[in-house]
């Protein structure tokens, strides 16, 4: 009978990261990343919309100018996850990322539906941020007069979440969304280090466009811009008109509002078996990367809500809205640009993720060999990286963003508690262990990273609650009639 509560030892696990998998179906994957590659890594996967479109709706609807504390807060937030995320990186150097942490603290079970949950983050996750690089893409089309079909740019469907209703749009397919995941697809099986190199130019690019709105829309800062009628004074604080309506009520709920800006550091660990030395670069990719969006984030904030009143600014472009207010309108197909590279590397990294998730759980059993398979001459995990691609890409060019969206914050939030719990507990069950970094203040670090993570999810609507239950479901379902009874680890007694 399975021992559903198995954990892997850290001794199984260092042989692992040192040996590799002694799958005979399996070759070991390249090592080819550097600390550099990992940094845009977490950097690609981090900077998207959240960026161009989060910061006009925190300001406008919640903080006022104190977006920038909103942002200051998040960053504390998700530097808790971070932190713990990077701990156990560096002391459990196997690709699975929140899968293989759990399984090392938690035992299989849990860690079969961490590995479920992560689902909802990358693959899930992907398919949303295809729908909306559609959506930029056709309007960046439209720009230089290139009017793409609308039956081939949309959803087929529609779903009104008040009236959980489906309807249909008279489109066909989202076929932009489609294409840019067969063609990231493409690239992730042809190596990790191509890939790597294009997030990394893409990243330079979004970066280098980000820093020039900074530069050139600074000069028309001016606190007067402060000044609207629902903040007379000009305050930095807007004053308080209701729960997380400005004030610091609105100040916290800003920070749970753009908390989601800071999602995709974590794929970083999913790269430790193709990292060149793991143990030193993980947590340096995942801080590395945390650190430098955070002081962009808060940058934008500062200077975009000192160039246009707060009040203007909930809008899908608030960059857009800045730009012409600073007269820098030569600066918006740049930005538009921009937010398309954006997008491309976030699912380049999201992509990227979710192959190693399911090759970590099928060289432990828990899914059929075959997703574990790497290929002869790319040394790549291609059959999962084209499966994953394949159904993402059906699924993007049917779904409409609202319902797939709602669903990635959920997951993600699930497996940062987890993995925040697992490091407290690793680190009372084998306080020995050597640890490479370790997190400072960790009876502080871990529980508020938990705390912050489950406090968030409560915060999220009831009908999102009740799909992550169905899908979990449906995950025990396959866990116990096939992983419970192939587990290496559990069957192993």
């Amino acid at each position: 009978m399975a021992n559903f509560w198995a954990r892997k030892s850290t001794a199984q696990l260092a042989d692992e990261a040192a040996h590799g998998e002694d799958d005979e179906q399996a070759l070991p994957p390249k090592r080819t990343l550097s600390a550099l590659n990992l940094v845009g890594i977490g950097v690609g996967g981090i900077i998207g919309a959240g960026i161009f479109v989060l910061t006009g709706h925190a300001a406008a609807t919640n903080a006022g100018p104190a977006v920038t504390l909103s942002f200051l807060f998040g960053a504390v937030a998700s530097g808790f996850a971070g932190l713990c995320y990077a701990e156990l990186s560096s002391t459990i150097p196997i690709s699975g990322s929140a899968y293989t942490f759990t399984y090392a603290t938690l035992g299989e079970l849990i860690a079969w539906i961490i590995g479920w949950d992560l689902i909802l983050e990358y693959a899930v996750g992907a398919i949303a941020v295809s729908i909306g690089w559609s959506g930029y893409v056709v309007s960046f089309a439209r720009d230089f007069g290139l009017i793409l079909p609308a039956r081939f740019v949309s959803s087929p469907f529609s779903f009104d979440a008040a009236q959980h209703a489906w309807s249909s749009t008279g489109a066909i397919l989202n076929v932009p969304a489609m294409v840019i995941i067969l063609m990231i697809t493409a690239l992730l099986v042809v190596g990790i280090r191509e890939s790597a190199r294009v997030n990394t130019v893409i990243v330079a690019v979004k970066l280098a466009v980000i820093g020039l709105f900074i530069v050139c829309a600074a000069p028309a800062f001016s606190t007067a811009n402060w000044v609207t009628t629902s903040n007379p004074a000009g305050a930095f604080i807007p004053p308080n008109a209701g729960i997380g309506i400005y004030g610091w009520s609105g100040v916290v709920r800003g920070a749970a509002v753009v908390f989601f800006a800071y999602i995709g550091f974590d794929a970083v660990s999913t790269t430790a078996q193709e990292a060149k030395s793991p143990m030193r670069d993980l947590p340096v990719g995942i801080l590395g990367s945390l650190a430098i969006c955070a002081v962009l984030y808060l940058a934008v904030g500062l200077i975009l809500t000192g160039i246009v009143p707060f009040d203007r600014l909930n809008v899908a472009d608030p960059i857009a809205v800045g730009i012409d207010a600073a007269g820098i309108g030569w600066l918006s197909p740049l930005i538009k640009l921009a937010i398309v590279f954006g997008l491309t590397s976030v699912i380049l990294v999201m992509l990227l993720a979710q192959p190693r998730i399911f090759r970590a759980m099928a060289h432990d059993g828990l899914l059929p060999s075959v997703a574990g398979r790497i290929h002869p001459r790319f040394r790549t995990p291609y059959v999962a990286t084209v499966g994953t691609g394949l159904v993402a890409a059906v699924f993007a060019g049917l779904l409409p963003i609202g319902l797939v969206g709602e669903l990635v914050s959920i997951g993600t939030l699930f497996a940062f508690a987890v993995v925040s719990i697992g490091t407290l507990m690793l680190r009372v069950t084998e306080p020995e262990l050597v640890r490479p970094f370790k997190s400072p203040a960790i009876w502080i670090v871990a529980p508020c990273g938990a705390a912050t993570s489950i406090f968030l999810m409560f915060g999220l609507p009831l009908d999102t609650w009740i799909r992550l239950a169905i899908w979990l479901a449906i995950g025990l379902v396959i866990y116990f009639a096939y992983g419970s009874r192939h587990s290496r680890i559990g069957n192993s007694g």
